[in-house]
Order: structure tokens, then C-alpha cells, then sequence
């Protein structure tokens, strides 16, 4: 049975480090009324189902936590799906990358039909790749399946940038835009602090873009490589996106959507509500950011066309 928008559901597939991280996060801001975990490790998923209901009840925040099936997914408001594959010994990142393929479409697979309002988020990567595949199979319009993207780059980005000018996180307006990873694009030309263009706030050339760039990226990969993860940075933002989307707060997010022009998904600001994708932003890029963001989704176009005919 659906769920009433009073008493919102959201499947959590994969509950490892950041499965359960985005369910810790969900239960503390109190954005579902009832989560519902699934794992291929059964024994994993029931023991995060107790220890999540322990912080449940903690926080008294009155939300239930449950094992389920994929017949339930497809029921929920919002699936998340963070389910994806360590690598082996010895297995190349193309068997790596196809196996995580193999992995989503199982997933999709077993749980349609999705409710006709239910909203999708991935967050495993390669988000952009693993995103654009599952739009084609959910068989959902194309506003309600979505990625992490960029958001948690963006995010991390604003940080930097508060730390460095000395200005809150809350008066920064900063996106990381394309495809996901090392072919990112910051936006610096709409970057600005109250208002005002950051070349204007940092007249002497304070801030090196190359290097700000950089770091966002360093500081992704060393916790990857300490952690295996972000696990606690994906779960606040997957926590995040979901409130934006249950509450219908129309927040602008840097997310991963389809895009019609290039025939997959990749990261541009949209205006988030209960129905996914409201509004897509209609931003002016300057031509280096728009080339660098055309190349890398050229390079994902491509590898997407390569996956059909294999």
C-alpha cells in the first residue's frame, strides 16, 4: 500500500557505510515517517535495523525502521539506492564498472513497478553513468530519477570558500556542475558572496580557482582512500535531498538529472520538490565551462552508447 504524504516512506537499497549513514541522518532530522532497509547481506541489514531503531528511539523521533522486500520498494516515496560493488582481486575498473551495471539493473528490475509518484536518488557511483541507466529502466518521467551528482562537491566547495573569506557557508552561492568526478566543473562565473560576484569580493586575485578546484577533489579522495567512502557527507546530503523533496521546498540542488540535449544525465542546478526535478535553471555558463562540461559529457555519451551495443 502507498504511503499518504503524511506518513512518507524511504527505502534505503544498500545499507553499508553509507546506506546507513543517510538512514542515521534521515532518522535525526526526521524527514520519513517509516525507512525501509534492503540488502543482498541479510544478516547486515537486520542487525542496522536494530541499531537504527535504538537511535530512533533515543531520539524519539518516532519513526519506524523495518527490513523489506523490493515489492515494498517500489511502493515508497523516495528510493535511494547506495547498493554497489567493492572491487576484487584482481578485477580491472571496467569488470568493476560492469558489475556495478549489473548490479542497478537487478535492482531496478526487481522493484518496478515504481509508485507513478515515486522518486528515485542514486547515490553510488559512477553516479552520472549508474543514473542515466536507471532513468531508462524505471520506466519513471524522467523528473522523478535523479543522482547525488555534484551536490556534496558543491557543498564542500561553499566550505572552502567560507574558510577562506571568512563569510558563513549560508551567504555563498557556489555550484560544481558536469559530471561527476575528475572532469567537474566549477562555476565560477555565477559564483558569488551576498550577492556580490566573488571577483568583485576578492579584488587582489585572493582566491586561486585552479587550486580551490583542486582541493575539493584531495579532500574527496582521501577519505575515499582512509575510508573506501564519504559515507557521512553522502548521507547528510542524501538526508537533505530527500527533506527538499518530501517537504516540496523548492531548494536549488546541483543533482544529477536527465538532459534532453545530450541524452543523459549529469549535474546542472534544478529546483527540487515533491515532484523531483520542478523547474531546471536556466544557467549562463561562460564558454570555458561550457566546454569543459560539453567534453566530459561527450566522453559519458559515448561510454553509454558503447554500454547498449556491448
Amino acid at each position: 500500500m502507498a504511503s499518504s504524504n503524511n506518513n512518507p516512506r524511504v527505502a534505503i537499497v544498500g545499507v553499508g557505510q553509507v546506506g546507513a549513514a543517510a538512514a542515521y541522518a534521515l532518522i535525526l532530522g526526521r524527514i520519513a515517517k517509516e525507512l525501509l532497509l534492503i540488502d543482498v547481506n541479510a544478516e547486515l541489514r537486520d542487525a542496522q535495523v536494530q541499531d537504527l531503531l535504538d537511535v530512533a528511539y533515543n531520539s524519539n523521533s518516532g519513526i519506524g525502521v523495518r527490513a523489506a522486500t523490493y515489492q515494498d520498494v517500489g511502493q515508497c516515496d523516495i528510493v535511494v539506492i547506495t547498493a554497489g560493488s567493492k572491487s576484487s582481486r584482481g578485477e580491472t575498473p571496467v569488470q568493476h564498472m560492469y558489475n556495478k551495471i549489473s548490479i542497478i539493473k537487478s535492482i531496478v528490475n526487481e522493484a518496478r513497478p515504481f509508485r507513478s509518484d515515486a522518486i528515485i536518488l542514486i547515490a553510488a557511483n559512477p553516479v552520472d553513468l549508474l543514473t542515466s541507466i536507471t532513468q531508462e529502466l524505471s520506466g519513471l518521467p524522467e523528473c522523478q530519477v535523479l543522482g547525488t551528482g555534484t551536490s556534496l562537491d558543491s557543498v564542500r566547495l561553499r566550505g572552502l570558500l567560507a574558510e577562506t573569506t571568512g563569510v558563513a557557508i549560508s551567504s555563498i552561492s557556489a555550484y560544481i556542475l558536469g559530471v561527476h568526478g575528475d572532469s567537474q566543473a566549477v562555476a565560477w562565473s555565477h559564483v558569488t558572496i551576498g550577492g556580490i560576484p566573488i571577483e568583485e569580493w576578492c579584488p587582489q586575485n585572493t582566491i586561486s580557482h585552479a587550486d580551490v578546484a583542486n582541493e575539493c577533489k584531495r579532500k574527496s579522495q582521501v577519505i575515499v582512500r582512509a575510508k573506501g567512502a564519504t559515507p557521512f557527507g553522502i548521507g547528510s546530503i542524501i538526508s537533505s535531498i530527500c527533506y527538499s523533496i518530501l517537504l516540496d521546498k523548492r531548494d536549488v540542488w546541483s543533482v544529477s538529472h536527465y538532459q534532453s540535449e545530450y541524452g543523459c544525465c549529469f549535474s546542472l542546478p534544478v529546483v527540487l520538490g515533491r515532484g523531483g526535478v520542478i523547474k531546471s535553471t536556466d544557467i549562463h555558463l561562460d564558454s570555458g565551462e561550457e566546454g569543459d562540461i560539453a567534453q566530459a559529457v561527450q566522453t559519458l555519451k559515448a561510454l553509454i552508447e558503447r554500454l547498449k551495443h556491448d
